[in-house]
């Protein structure tokens, strides 16, 4: 299980196509220059600062991190045009407000908007015959940069949380796994090396199969390892049930299967198959049973045995066990019987 990637900034890349359609409104000083009243060479270098902040304003969303300077030069900017077109340089506050928003680390941003949010309030003084709210037209612009810059944000905080909890879940995941593999496998070895050793005296050539069988197991138990670590692996209903009346038959548990691999559910197969494995580890670990029946219909599979019945708090495998059956929509119950324990699982 893996997660996405947390996105980048997307002003990072297309920040510079935003900044140039809204450049459309430096008409309005570029405009104030041209019926200035002023001589030609002060219009031609007003003209030429205007010019100037629209490119260092472009060019500020492409070089995160230096945003500082492009602010300071489109301030210099801005101000050398004021002895010409006065309080219609307040109109540059935006673009400054919108480029600190979206490009200012935090906390500064947050300070940088907050005095940019101040300039146009010179308004008010209603100099050169200047609108005296004239604010109320620019602080929407600004607020529309600080809501994408604190949408922008929350969305890093979703993708964030999202990558932490898809870590967990996978740490989670191969930990459950291998839980499983081995502690089905390292039971299985250490019932056959018991049977072996009792059988070498006795019948040589048994002993020398049980051998090969716990060379068999143990690079089986590799393989799978390899494989749930790599995430590749699968239960597999039809393996487990031939190869559980094996592994109690080693320990001297007989076993009953009523039902077929057909009667269960094949969206739940593989799930099915990790609860068989866990329940017959448990029973030749803990039971000390002399017979199990499996039970598979439809709505899922039940296993019984007649051993000394389940007590204590539940170790990893049987929550590894609920936590997979709860995460399929079923129930888990774990009961006793008389005698034995019976585990049941219920899948809708």
């Amino acid at each position: 299980m893996t997660a996405d990637p947390i996105p980048a900034n997307p002003w990072e890349k297309w920040g510079w196509a935003f900044a140039s359609v809204w450049l459309v409104f430096l008409l309005y000083p570029v405009l104030a220059v041209v019926d200035a009243d002023v001589s030609p060479a002060a219009k031609a270098a007003s003209l030429l600062c205007i010019v100037g902040f629209a490119v260092v304003n472009v060019h500020g969303y492409s070089r995160r991190g230096r945003v500082w300077g492009h602010l300071a030069v489109m301030v210099a900017l801005g101000l050398a045009t004021v002895p010409v077109i006065g309080m219609q340089a307040v109109g540059y506050t935006p673009y400054l407000a919108i480029l600190s928003a979206l490009e200012l680390p935090a906390p500064a941003w947050q300070r940088a908007v907050g005095f940019w949010v101040l300039v146009p309030l010179l308004s008010l003084l209603g100099l050169d015959g200047f609108p005296r709210y004239f604010f109320l037209t620019l602080w929407p612009i600004m607020l529309g940069a600080v809501l994408l810059r604190i949408f922008s944000e929350r969305e890093r905080e979703v993708y964030a949380a999202q990558h932490q909890y898809a870590v967990l879940a996978e740490r989670e995941r191969v930990a459950r796994d291998v839980h499983d593999v081995l502690g089905h496998s390292l039971t299985a070895l250490s019932v056959k090396a018991e049977l072996a050793a009792r059988l070498i005296d006795l019948d040589p050539a048994r002993a020398k199969e049980e051998l090969e069988s716990i060379q068999a197991t143990a690079r089986q138990a590799l393989t799978e390892v390899r494989a749930t670590v790599g995430g590749l692996r699968a239960g597999n209903l039809e393996a487990e049930l031939l190869a559980a009346p094996r592994v109690l038959a080693d320990a001297g548990v007989a076993t009953t299967v009523v039902g077929t691999v057909a009667d269960t559910d094949p969206r739940h197969r593989a799930l099915l198959a990790w609860v068989l494995r866990e329940s017959v580890t448990n029973v030749v670990r803990h039971a000390a049973a002399d017979r199990v029946v499996i039970e598979l219909g439809p709505r899922g599979i039940a296993v019984t045995d007649d051993g000394t019945g389940c007590s204590g708090a539940e170790g990893n495998g049987l929550r590894g066990m609920r936590e997979r059956v709860s995460g399929a929509g079923g129930t888990l119950t774990v009961a006793r019987t008389t005698p034995g324990t019976r585990v049941e699982v219920a899948l809708p």
